[in-house]
């Protein structure tokens, strides 16, 4: 292979593109493991706060530490896999398509 100027350029235009690739997936990756992490935590600890309930009073007290920090896993999961049922991606391009058509007609 002759290498020119051009197919220098190409081919580090080509490392960059896989350099960012890589990035992204490295990067996404990391966010599931943090989640996954978050979630293990959490079910490791409704069953230690289940246990310690059961041997101390006869009233449901695990529910409240359940229940919050259920409520931050679920925030968490709804980051991490994209999840927004108010301002979904659909929701974005409507409006953005109404923005530019009301642009057009000004």
């Amino acid at each position: 292979m002759i290498f020119t100027p051009s197919n220098k350029k190409t081919n580090i235009m080509n490392t960059s593109t896989e350099n960012t690739k890589y990035d992204r997936a490295r990067a996404r990756v990391s966010e599931l493991k943090e989640f996954y992490t978050h979630l293990g935590t959490y079910l490791i600890f409704v069953c230690f706060f289940l246990v310690l309930n059961f041997y101390t009073t006869g009233f449901f007290w695990a529910i409240f530490p359940i229940a919050g920090w259920g409520i931050g896993i679920l925030s968490h999961a709804a980051k991490t896999f994209g999840w927004n049922p108010f301002f979904s991606k659909d929701w974005e391009k409507r409006n953005i398509d109404e923005y530019i058509r009301k642009e057009d007609f000004k």
